[in-house]
C-alpha cells in the first residue's frame, strides 16, 4: 500500500502548497474559515444542511435527499454553465462515486478503490492513495471494479476496498492510518459502497451475493477501526451455532423463515449500497440484497420468505441490535435487491406530517414507510410491473401473479435483474416535494435451472433463461418526477439507452442528470423541460454534487462508463467503441475549460486462419458466459480484436496461466481446462471472421 504526494521540484512544492492552504480551510460566502476535515464531526454532520457550500456525506446530508439548497445556478442562467475544470484519472473503468467537498477540498474515488484529494476550485491534485488492490480480484467483482465513494470524519478519510479492506487515510496528506479486512478473503465477496459514519463510528457492508456469499454490515470504531459490532442480513448453518454478533437475537425468528442448505450457497443478502443514519430517531438503516442462489426452490427448498433478503432493516446504531424490518419481495428470487438509495423526508400524509423513509428499489415500487416502526404507508409501481399486480397496504407483501417464482415454467418478468432503479441515485427536492429517479426497463425471462450445480466463487443463480414465444416488451431508460404523496408521476424525460445516470435537486429549481450516452444534462424540475446539455464524452452514471467556494456556485460529476449494464450491453456483432479515461468534471457560469478532443482508431477484427471444428465452436459458445459478463460488453477488450486470437499459446497464458493478472484478468485455471479455453478461442474466432466480413462492407 502507498499514498503518495504529486513531487517534482519547484511544481511539486506549489502543489504541496497550495494543498495545505485549501486542507487548512477556505473563506466562503456562508461564513468564515473552516478547518477542513478535522473538523467534521457528529454536530457538524447534524447540521450539514446548514453549510450548503460543503457537499460533506454520500448524500448531501444524513437524509440522503440529494438536494442543493444553492440557486446561484437556476432555471434563468443554468445555459450559462460551462466546464470550470476537468481531472482525469488513471483508468477507464466506471465511475460510480459521489465526491465530496470539505472547506474547499474535495475527496473522490475512482474505479479500483483508489482517493484522491483535490482542490475544489482548480482541480490540482492535492494527494491520490492507491490501496493496490490486486487485479486479479477483478474477476469476482460481478459489476465492475467500481466504488461509490468516501466518508470523512475528524480529519481521516474512510474508503472500502473492491478486495473487502477497510481504510482509514489522514485527511490532510493521504497516509494510511488504518487499515481493517472485512470480509473472508477466500471468498467471493467485494466492497462497491461508500461508507457511512456517525457517533466515531463507521459502517461498512459488502457484495458478492450471486457469487456465493453470505452478507452483513459491520460498524468500526473511526479512530483505530476496532471492530464494534457486527449485524448478519440471514441466518448461518444452525450447527455451528450463534455467531456472537449484534443479529444473534433476531436470527432465530430469520432462521424460522429458511429451508434445506442454504448456508452451502452463502444465502446472500449483502448490503452493497444504501446505509442510512437517521439523526432524528437515532437509527440506522440498512438496504439488503437478493439470494443467493437467485431461485428460492434451490436455495430454501421453495419455502419460506428467507429473512432478511430483499429488506430494509432498522438498527441500533450504538449496537447493532435490530429494531424492525420491511421486507419488499419475501422469497425473494428475481434478483430484486432493497440495496437501492434510502431517502429520508418528512411528508404530509393524511393531513399529518410523518417522518418517513422513501424507496424505489429494483423490482418497480416506489415505497414510502414509517421510518419510526418500519409500517408501510403506500406502494405504487413508477414502471410496468409484471411480478406482481400490487402492494397489500395491511399486511405489506406483494400480491404475486401466478407462478411468480417460476417453478411451473418460464416466467417473462418486469423489471428484470437489472432493475428498474438500480444504485444510481435519485434525488428528492422540499420545493417541488417530488423525487427524481433514474428509471429504466429491461425484461427478462426466468426458468429454473435443471442443471444448476453450486460453484464457489462463481455466478450461482441457479436461474436459466429460457427463449418464449411472443415480442418482448421494449428497452428504456427515463427520468422520472415522482410525486411520492400521490403516489403518481408528474413527467418523465426519456433518455434511450436505459441505463441512465444519478440526480441532483437544487433550489434553483434545477435537476441535473447524466446517461449512458455521455450526456450530462439539466432540466426544469417543475416538468423536465430541457435546459443545459454537456458532451462528457463517456457515461455519466454517478451522483452529481453541489458546491461553493467564495460565494460562487460549482456543479460536479464523475463520468466514466462502466458497471453492469456497460459490461454486459454490446453483443458480439456489434460495433464497439471503448470509452476514454474517467474524469471528475466541474461547471460553473462562465466556465473556460475544455475536453481534449476524444477520438479512437478500434483494430481491426484479428479472426485466425486456424480451422476449428462445429463441435469446437458449438462447446465454446456453452463456455462462453465466463468471458461475456465482462467482454460483452464497451469497457473492456474487444476478444474478436485481441492480438492473442490468432496466438493459442498467448491465449493459454491469458486465460489459463493468469498472464495479466495484475491488469485484472485473472488466470480461469480452476474453472476452465486448457481444452476448454481453446474451445472458446474457437467461438470467438468464428465472431471475428463474422466481424471482419461486416467490416469490408
Amino acid at each position: 500500500m502507498r499514498a503518495f504526494l504529486k513531487k517534482s521540484s519547484a511544481l511539486g512544492l506549489c502543489i504541496i502548497l497550495a494543498g495545505a492552504t485549501a486542507l487548512s480551510g477556505v473563506q466562503s460566502a456562508q461564513g468564515p474559515a473552516k478547518k477542513g476535515a478535522a473538523a467534521v464531526d457528529q454536530a457538524r454532520l447534524d447540521g450539514a444542511a446548514n453549510e450548503p457550500q460543503n457537499w460533506m456525506t454520500y448524500g448531501g446530508t444524513y437524509d440522503e435527499q440529494r438536494f442543493s439548497t444553492l440557486a446561484a445556478i437556476n432555471t434563468t442562467n443554468v445555459s450559462k454553465l460551462s466546464l470550470a475544470w476537468s481531472y482525469q484519472f488513471d483508468t477507464n473503468r466506471g465511475q460510480e462515486a459521489t465526491p465530496l467537498v470539505v472547506d474547499g477540498v474535495m475527496y473522490t474515488s475512482s474505479a479500483w478503490s483508489k482517493v484522491y484529494a483535490i482542490d475544489a476550485r482548480t482541480g490540482r491534485e492535492l494527494w491520490s492513495y492507491d490501496p493496490e488492490v490486486p487485479g486479479a480480484h477483478g474477476v469476482v467483482a460481478c459489476c465492475d471494479v467500481v466504488n461509490r465513494g468516501v466518508a470523512v470524519w475528524k480529519g481521516q478519510v474512510f474508503v472500502g476496498t473492491i478486495d473487502g479492506r477497510l481504510i482509514a487515510l489522514n485527511a490532510a496528506t493521504g497516509k494510511l492510518a488504518w487499515s481493517v479486512a472485512t470480509t473472508d478473503a477466500t471468498k467471493a465477496y467485494t466492497i462497491t459502497g461508500a461508507p457511512r459514519v456517525f457517533k466515531d463510528k463507521v459502517v461498512i457492508g459488502n457484495g458478492g451475493a450471486d457469487l456465493g456469499v453470505r452478507g452483513y454490515v459491520t460498524a468500526y470504531d473511526t479512530a483505530t477501526g476496532k471492530l464494534v459490532w457486527r449485524f448478519y442480513t440471514v441466518p448461518g448453518d444452525p450447527a455451528k451455532g450463534p455467531d456472537h454478533a449484534a443479529s444473534d437475537p433476531i436470527m432465530a425468528t430469520a432462521l424460522k423463515s429458511w429451508a434445506g442448505k442454504w448456508y452451502d450457497y452463502g444465502g446472500g443478502g449483502t448490503v452493497w449500497d444504501s446505509i442510512v443514519y437517521d439523526k432524528d430517531l437515532d437509527q440506522l438503516y440498512i438496504g439488503v440484497g437478493n439470494g443467493s442462489p437467485w431461485s428460492r426452490k434451490v436455495r430454501s427448498n421453495s419455502f419460506g420468505d428467507n429473512l432478511f433478503l430483499a429488506s430494509i432493516v432498522a438498527l441500533d446504531p450504538d449496537t447493532g441490535a435490530y429494531k424492525w424490518h420491511y421486507q419488499a419481495a419475501p422469497g425473494e428470487s428475481w434478483d430484486y435487491t432493497n440495496t437501492q438509495q434510502m431517502t429520508l423526508a418528512t411528508l404530509n400524509i393524511g393531513g399529518a406530517p410523518r417522518k418517513v423513509l422513501m424507496q424505489a428499489p429494483k423490482n418497480g415500487f416506489f415505497y414510502v414507510i414509517d421510518r419510526a416502526n418500519g409500517k408501510l404507508l403506500s406502494a405504487k409501481n413508477f414502471v410496468p410491473v409484471t411480478w406482481a399486480t400490487s402492494i397489500d397496504l395491511d399486511s405489506g407483501r406483494p400480491n404475486y401473479v401466478k407462478n411468480a417464482f417460476y417453478e411451473d415454467g418460464p416466467l417473462l418478468a418486469l423489471p428484470s435483474s437489472l432493475g428498474a432503479h438500480s444504485w444510481h441515485p435519485m434525488s428528492y427536492s422540499p420545493r417541488t416535494g417530488l423525487v427524481y429517479i433514474p428509471a429504466m426497463q429491461r425484461p427478462a425471462v426466468y426458468g429454473q435451472d435443471d442443471a444448476y450445480s453450486y460453484k464457489p466463487n462463481r455466478w450461482n443463480t441457479a436461474v436459466a433463461r429460457p427463449k418464449i414465444d411472443g415480442e418482448m416488451p421494449p428497452v428504456w431508460g427515463a427520468l422520472i418526477a415522482w410525486d411520492p404523496i400521490k403516489q403518481a408521476e408528474a413527467w418523465r424525460v426519456p433518455q434511450g439507452d436505459m441505463w441512465n445516470g444519478g440526480t441532483l435537486a437544487t433550489a434553483g429549481d434545477v435537476v441535473f442528470a447524466g446517461n449512458g450516452h455521455g450526456e450530462f444534462n439539466a432540466y426544469r424540475a417543475s416538468d423536465g423541460k430541457k435546459l443545459w446539455g454537456f458532451d462528457a464524452q463517456a457515461g455519466v452514471m454517478a451522483g452529481p454534487i453541489s458546491y461553493s467556494i467564495a460565494g460562487e456556485q460549482y456543479v460536479a460529476v464523475l463520468a466514466g462508463s462502466g458497471g453492469a449494464y456497460p459490461l454486459l450491453a454490446k453483443v458480439i456483432g456489434q460495433a464497439q467503441k471503448a470509452p476514454p479515461a474517467g474524469r471528475v468534471l466541474v461547471f460553473k457560469l462562465g466556465g473556460a475549460a475544455k475536453l481534449p478532443p476524444y477520438t479512437l482508431t478500434l483494430s481491426p477484427a484479428n479472426p485466425s486462419s486456424e480451422t476449428f471444428t462445429p463441435e469446437q465452436i458449438a462447446q465454446g459458445q456453452k463456455l462462453y458466459g465466463n468471458c461475456g459478463v465482462c467482454h460483452g460488453g464497451s469497457v473492456l477488450p474487444d476478444l474478436r480484436r485481441s492480438a492473442a486470437l490468432t496466438d493459442k499459446d498467448m491465449w493459454k497464458s491469458i486465460v489459463i496461466d493468469g498472464a495479466l493478472s495484475a491488469n485484472g484478468m485473472a488466470s480461469f485455471a480452476k474453472w476452465l481446462k486448457p481444452e476448454e479455453a481453446e474451445m472458446i478461442r474457437a467461438f470467438i474466432n468464428q465472431q471475428a471472421l463474422d466481424l471482419k466480413k461486416t467490416e469490408a462492407l
